[in-house]
């Protein structure tokens, strides 16, 4: 079939005022003077080189005595049946877009912004997969906000980890190291500065640590999953550049990697809510409970904070937090945070809670913030 023949399927609406005209016995020249207009505009649409604009079908509804739907509808149809075939990689792009924030990932730097076939194929390897239409969960347990099921943003930034942890190079994961780790962490948990080792120290004990700035709706703010039985992964987002949150979430993921959750399952998935909305829910999974438990203690050991609240509350004096911390040798903003969750009083002392994350850029592999992680896709 040709152009010219499909043109046709559907005539030009000054076919019809043809047709009405010669039904009427009225001329071009006498339907110009009952619209009002000069002849040659009605010249133009009876021969097919101009439309009917919404006023115009408004007025030759009236001179026709019917609906001026009629023909806007003649000239919608016209103009939808000559109104060339879309690019076939809209609909492609569409179906990318839906499925993943293709978009974000190209920002990001994490796909390159080329033709179609290259976008899919990118996005295939990217999820490990050669279906668009096969990309599983990974077995992985996430501090997030929603449990029911794994977001394509979510899901874009769990396999972003997965791709730079899978070209680090880390020695075999030894549990031992990380337990002597753990008991260890006090120690670096009294100055913010502090940080800035333990990207070296994770390594050390064979757990790649990865820093991967979160994309827009994610809402995690940490995950652990396993690229084999012996290579354990520790991914933070940092979105709340808080000491007491780093900390709380550090360790929340490192008792998953000590419990081995998720360890060698397909689809074994630990997801936790972040460390605002955790609160004292208690229909979180076991394996959530118990690491939220962890975290608190590592951060003020539950007896230690118990005993102080209940001999300081209600009047909590900053020199007494300062002094409480200091005995315990942590830094203020980890006691304040704590003690911000017991009273629910997220505005109070906000000042020592002091921002963490410029100390982990320069030790640590990170992605985002404008820098993109140098990995092959």
């Amino acid at each position: 079939m040709t152009i010219a023949s499909c043109l046709i399927d559907v005539p030009h609406p000054g076919e019809f005022i043809r047709e009405e005209l010669d039904a009427r016995g009225w001329s071009q020249r006498d339907l110009a003077y009952i619209l009002g207009v000069p002849e040659q505009a009605v010249n133009l649409i009876t021969s097919g080189k101009r439309g009917i604009s919404p006023e115009m079908a408004k007025a030759l509804g009236k001179a026709f005595d019917v609906s001026a739907d009629y023909f806007a509808n003649l000239q919608q149809a016209y103009e939808m049946a000559n109104a060339r075939a879309p690019d076939p990689a809209v609909e492609r792009r569409a179906k990318l877009q839906n499925a993943f924030p293709i978009r974000e990932m190209i920002k990001r730097g994490w796909l390159a912004d080329t033709d179609i076939g290259l976008l899919e194929a990118q996005v295939m390897r990217f999820f490990c997969k050669n279906d668009l239409a096969d990309v599983p969960h990974m077995a992985h347990a996430a501090k997030k906000a929603d449990y029911s099921e794994t977001s394509p943003f979510q899901l874009a930034w769990l396999f972003r980890v997965r791709q730079i942890a899978a070209e680090m190079v880390a020695p075999v994961y030894s549990a031992a190291k990380l337990r002597a780790l753990v008991a260890d962490l006090p120690r670096y948990m009294k100055h913010a500065e502090e940080i800035r080792h333990m990207p070296r120290l994770l390594a050390e004990c064979g757990v790649r640590f990865v820093i991967v700035e979160t994309l827009p709706k994610a809402n995690i703010d940490g995950v652990c999953f396993w690229l084999d039985d012996n290579a354990p992964v520790v991914g933070l987002t940092t979105r709340h550049d808080r000491i007491d949150n780093f900390w709380f979430v550090l360790r929340h993921e490192l008792e998953h990697v000590l419990n081995g959750d998720g360890r060698g399952e397909l689809n074994g998935e630990q997801i936790d809510v972040d460390l605002e909305a955790a609160g004292g829910r208690d229909d979180l999974p076991p394996a959530e409970r118990k690491a939220n438990a962890a975290a608190q203690d590592c951060c003020v050991p539950a007896t230690e904070l118990e005993s102080f609240y209940t001999r300081k509350y209600p009047y909590i004096a900053e020199k007494d937090v300062i002094g409480f911390a200091g005995r315990l040798g942590r830094h203020p903003g980890i006691v304040v945070g704590q003690l911000q969750r017991r009273m629910d009083r997220y505005d109070w002392l906000t000042r020592h809670k002091v921002k963490v994350r410029q100390f982990l850029m320069g030790n640590s592999v990170v992605d985002g913030w404008g820098d993109v992680a140098p990995v092959s896709l």
